[in-house]
């Protein structure tokens, strides 16, 4: 079967200008060269929206759009996107007027430009990703790109399956509408009180808090650990580490880009 690549493929093929693709690809984490070397010619890749399959071909990444499997690769050596571990009582924020612990305090100035993709209140603990990709943070952030996000909650009282059941399919009424939750699973409980998983999609402020408050179940202690893909795992509280380039792009994939 003949190689089917772009007229702009073509003119940069034989050139220096931009990079070669199999490298673009290792860079942004698609694995070895040889493994990139597969994915062109498997026919998985397109630049501009028409197929590439020489080995060779090179590319302007900031010019021209390039896609593996239908998913765009986003490749700048100046972004970076951070996991980090918020404990209690720091602010998520980059500063604070009144001297309080923030997220800066965790991350320093290590960074440029980066911001917290998301809060959690000052009580909460758990996942917050920052980054200094405006486009990605402006998708994590946006209403219609909402990503899941799991919460472990310790509920003053002993809740009910059906309790929880109910919240998944009929949901309660805030002061600012109705609200579900995606779903909600029971992992231990007292007499005294419940341990609970919920994920939802909402970015509401105390959204968990204010669900469970309403039904007479406060939230004693609540632990973000997962925001779409990305998971807190064993990251310790007042930590960060810097997601890798199949994170982002799992991440990217997730809000649309």
């Amino acid at each position: 079967m003949p190689n089917a690549y772009s007229r702009a493929a073509k003119a940069h093929n034989h050139d220096n200008e931009g990079i070669r693709l199999q490298k673009l690809l290792a860079q942004a984490g698609f694995g070895s060269r040889r493994k990139c070397e597969e994915i062109i010619t498997d026919g998985r890749v397109e630049i501009d929206g028409e197929l590439i399959t020489e080995l060779g071909t090179r590319v302007d990444p900031k010019r021209q759009e390039v896609r593996v499997d239908g998913s765009r690769v986003r490749v700048n050596p100046n972004h970076v996107t951070l996991a980090l571990n918020k404990p209690k009582r720091v602010l998520s924020a980059m500063e604070d007027s009144k001297g309080r612990y923030t997220l800066r305090d965790i991350v320093g100035d290590k960074y440029e430009r980066i911001f917290h993709m998301g809060r959690l209140d000052y009580d909460s603990e758990g996942l917050i990703l920052m980054t200094n990709d405006g486009e990605l943070s402006q998708h994590v952030m946006h209403p219609k790109y909402e990503v899941e996000k799991t919460y472990i909650a310790t509920l003053e009282g002993r809740i009910s399956g059906q309790v929880c059941r109910r919240l998944v399919t009929t949901g309660v009424k805030l002061d600012d509408g109705w609200i579900k939750l995606d779903r909600c699973a029971i992992l231990d409980s007292s007499r005294e009180s419940t341990l609970v998983k919920v994920v939802l999609h909402s970015g509401k402020n105390r959204i968990v808090r204010r669900i469970f408050g309403s039904i007479g179940f406060p939230v004693r202690r609540l632990v973000r650990t997962q925001i779409g893909p990305i998971k807190l795992g064993d990251l310790k509280s007042g930590t960060y580490r810097v997601l890798s380039q199949a994170e982002v792009r799992s991440l990217s994939k997730a809000v649309g880009l």
